[in-house]
């Protein structure tokens, strides 16, 4: 599983490129980080208020199955723009059956 994770994300690199605009973290984690924390794969992220530092630390650093994302292929601002949107966001709505 590890291997299929890692090559899904090689698949959408690189990012790098000073995309600190208004929405750039939204769009960034919607096109890189979505696919394992929005589908059960990856754990949950929205609506825990985890501290910026703790993400910028976790997608730098990789954790578990996490890997480690380089400045090459996550720049400084849209990494601090995606750590941002993600601490503010509020928990997503279960849908009903």
């Amino acid at each position: 599983m590890r291997g299929l994770a890692v090559g899904l994300w090689l698949a959408v690199l690189p990012v790098a490129g000073g995309a600190a605009d208004t929405g750039a973290g939204a769009a960034t984690y919607a096109r890189i980080c979505a696919y394992c924390h929005d589908t059960g794969i990856g754990p949950v992220l929205q609506g825990r208020a985890l501290p910026p530092e703790y993400i910028i630390g976790v997608v730098r650093n990789g954790r578990a199955a996490m890997p480690a994302f380089r400045p090459a292929e996550i720049d400084d601002a849209t990494l601090t723009d995606i750590a941002g949107t993600i601490a503010r966001a509020p928990a997503k709505q279960e849908s009903a059956p």
